[in-house]
């Protein structure tokens, strides 16, 4: 065990796209239960929970999925610092950045790089590998965690072990390589190289150390953003000059393919990076037809088919090797060899205007949800949904009205100059041009049917006059 606690980076900010309908811009994976109750942000939190051996997480994500980041670690008990990146400038200048924060905890510190859209089963094998990659760490290497492959993929990194590091099964790295071409995939699998898994474990001294040879640029942004972030509302806010400063690109190739410090660690761990629709079977139990189900889902004469239903029945007939998706408003039907190319069609609909592409019928917010129910001309219908404590801006709208219905719990709604209680089965109206504001002061989530009638009904028709979670 380490004599000082590992310090775990989550890296939170990705979109992954390849999971679309489920996966959007506006709510990606790594919030979503893909498999069991818990999302993978969640998982990966859990994995990292030992107090004996982790010390709290620092998380590294964007303005947009603040508040989802806070939210899922909140209920896990686990006071996360949140760091915001103002821009994408891929996992380099984030793992910077995080580095110089985790030093400023300890100057020795040890650092776990943890993707939050990874799926990793067997927990004792996983601690077990980062107490055998702790040590190598310590003694200056920057060590990635290896993982068997199981075929050859184009998606993945590749790494050739080189010579032994002791006897603990450490290696140091004699190549590294990036998401080769498919002949080259299988060649490298033939020679027993490795999948790079993308968890690494250093001192935060030596990665910056390193990092400043190669990409000093990348180390100046970093510490510059540090050193001119702000607190907002209990996250870390990076400077966005400084950091728009940074070079974009990966931890990979900005360091793990230069230097000559990398070490690598077999994990035995099964390991996934759920890089598509595809990769869940890896990571999931298949039927007696090799079909691997979730949601309500009736399957006939059908294999191994991947079958995922967020909320309506879903029966699939005479299909093999097919992947079925269904959300709220969005299907999605491929042939599971060509799963790769869902981020190739969520650009097409991107394209093409389709705003399903980017957005859920469910919109997430600070405060909770809305759920579009229905929509015609010059009216629409949604389910809000208020967390206990949650608070609405205090806004008025210059096209439409709205008429608000409890269904469950009790809503303080404000409405002009008047602030009152409306209770289960009541409701209230608000008039075009009027401030009002929600919020749950109960304990138990808000519920409430909102019908919204006028001229014009977009997201944009809100004027707000005072907001609780910093928003425009």
């Amino acid at each position: 065990m380490p004599q000082s606690r590992i310090v775990p980076v989550l890296l939170a900010g990705g979109s992954g796209t390849r999971l679309w309908p489920v996966s959007r811009d506006a709510m990606p994976k790594q919030f979503l239960p893909l498999l069991g109750e818990l999302s993978t942000y969640q998982q990966a939190i859990q994995r990292v929970a030992d107090p004996g051996i982790f010390s709290p997480p620092i998380v590294m994500t964007s303005e947009e999925f603040r508040f989802f980041a806070a939210r899922q670690s909140d209920a896990l008990g686990v006071k996360s610092t949140i760091v915001l990146e103002p821009e994408r400038r891929d996992s380099g200048p984030a793992i910077a950045a995080a580095a110089m924060l985790a030093r400023e905890r300890d100057p020795d510190a040890v650092v776990l790089v943890l993707a939050a859209d990874h799926v990793i089963l067997d927990l004792d094998l996983f601690l077990k590998t980062c107490l055998i990659g702790c040590e190598a760490a310590k003694a200056g290497r920057i060590v990635t965690f290896g993982v068997k492959p199981t075929e050859a993929k184009t998606s993945y990194g590749y790494i050739r072990r080189g010579e032994a590091l002791g006897s603990d099964g450490v290696y140091a790295v004699e190549a590294f390589v990036e998401k080769p071409d498919l002949e080259t995939a299988r060649r490298y699998v033939a020679e027993g190289y490795l999948w790079n898994s993308g968890n690494f474990l250093f001192r935060a001294s030596t990665l910056l150390e390193e990092l400043g040879k190669f990409e000093p640029e990348m180390v100046k942004a970093a510490s510059e953003a540090i050193a001119r972030a702000t607190s907002d509302i209990g996250f870390i806010r990076l400077d966005r000059e400084a950091f728009a400063r940074a070079p974009q690109k990966s931890i990979d190739f900005a360091l793990m393919e230069k230097t000559d410090r990398a070490a690598v660690v077999e994990g035995r761990f099964r390991w996934s990076d759920i890089g598509s629709w595809d990769a869940l079977s890896t990571v999931s139990e298949p039927d007696a037809n090799r079909n691997v189900t979730r949601g309500p889902v009736v399957t006939l004469d059908s294999e191994n088919c991947l079958i995922h239903a967020e909320d309506r029945l879903t029966a699939v007939v005479g299909l093999k090797d097919v992947i079925v998706v269904t959300t709220a408003d969005a299907v999605l039907v491929l042939p599971r060899e060509r799963a790769e190319e869902v981020k190739r069609l969520v650009a097409e609909l991107k394209s093409r205007g389709h705003a399903e592409a980017i957005e859920h019928r469910r919109t997430h917010r600070p405060w909770g949800y809305y759920d579009s129910v229905d929509r015609g001309d010059r009216f629409q219908v949604k389910r809000i949904v208020v967390h206990p404590g949650g608070t609405l801006s205090l806004q008025k709208h210059l096209h439409r009205a709205e008429h608000w219905v409890v269904v469950r719990g009790a809503a303080e709604v404000t409405i002009g100059a008047e602030k009152r209680i409306v209770q289960e089965n009541e409701s209230t109206y608000i008039p075009i041009g009027t401030v009002h504001r929600l919020a749950n002061p109960g304990k138990i989530a808000l519920e409430l049917v909102e019908v919204q009638t006028g001229s014009y009904l977009g997201e944009d028709d809100i004027v707000r006059l005072e907001d609780v979670y910093s928003r425009g």
